[in-house]
């Protein structure tokens, strides 16, 4: 004869349950509670780790993209002018040739900037020059290095509006090259330019009278050039 007790449903409410079951809430409902909980919790590690190591390799393939274009970026601006980089290489018959366009006065401002990484005082030593298309002009620029050891430095450089880029041509320029200071010691840097004449006929520099050439100096290795283009 199976024997039975009394176990309470609620309130008012009895029931009878054999000795021998287990309800809902027994040892084996929290076993089986557990091993879900265990389950999800080693699923949330996987799927986090899956997450993580492509968020990494994405990381790391955008650094190596971005090293590969710097000198790729450099070449394409310095050749057309694109993205505010001022145009290298021009016929220095062109410059005897030029025929200044008299009427149509330009003020250039100056812009230094230093990355962090680099303990260098750096400024331009005018705020602007006035000239007119198809007129040479000289700028300087002077560094100085603050630390107490020698330190190399890299520069490039933008022309602000972007679409002035193609008609801004440096003559002389100390961008893209290693600049060695020693400590303490201070340089002045020329900037030897003109602005194409060609400029004032393109209308879409009709309204612009004012444009700002913007040096930007990093720290490089030695021996090793890291010219990172100005985007602002």
């Amino acid at each position: 004869m199976s024997l039975w007790r009394f176990g309470c449903r609620g309130p008012g409410v009895w029931a009878l349950r054999a000795p021998g079951r287990r309800g809902p809430g027994g040892p084996r409902g929290f076993r089986s509670q557990n091993q879900q909980q265990q389950q999800q919790q080693q699923d949330w590690r996987t799927r986090n780790k899956t997450v993580l190591t492509y968020v990494t390799a994405a990381a790391v393939g955008m650094v190596g993209m971005s090293y590969a274009a710097v000198p790729l970026y450099r070449l394409y601006c310095q050749a057309t002018g694109l993205g505010g980089t001022a145009v290298a290489g021009h016929n220095s018959d062109q410059i005897e040739s030029m025929q200044p366009v008299k009427d149509r006065v330009i003020k250039v401002t100056f812009n230094a900037d230093v990355h962090a990484s680099l303990h260098w005082n750096f400024r331009p030593q005018q705020t602007e020059i006035y000239l007119v298309p198809g007129e040479t002009a000289l700028a300087f620029y002077k560094a100085k290095n603050s630390t107490d050891k020698p330190v190399i430095g890299i520069s490039t450089y933008n022309v602000i509006p972007y679409e002035a880029g193609q008609y801004f041509n440096k003559i002389q320029c100390f961008c893209f090259e290693e600049q060695r200071l020693n400590p303490h010691e201070e340089v002045d840097m020329p900037v030897f330019f003109f602005i194409d004449p060609e400029f004032a006929e393109d209308p879409r520099m009709a309204a612009v009278d004012n444009i700002m050439l913007s040096y930007t100096f990093f720290e490089a290795k030695e021996g090793h050039k890291l010219p990172l283009p100005g985007y602002n």
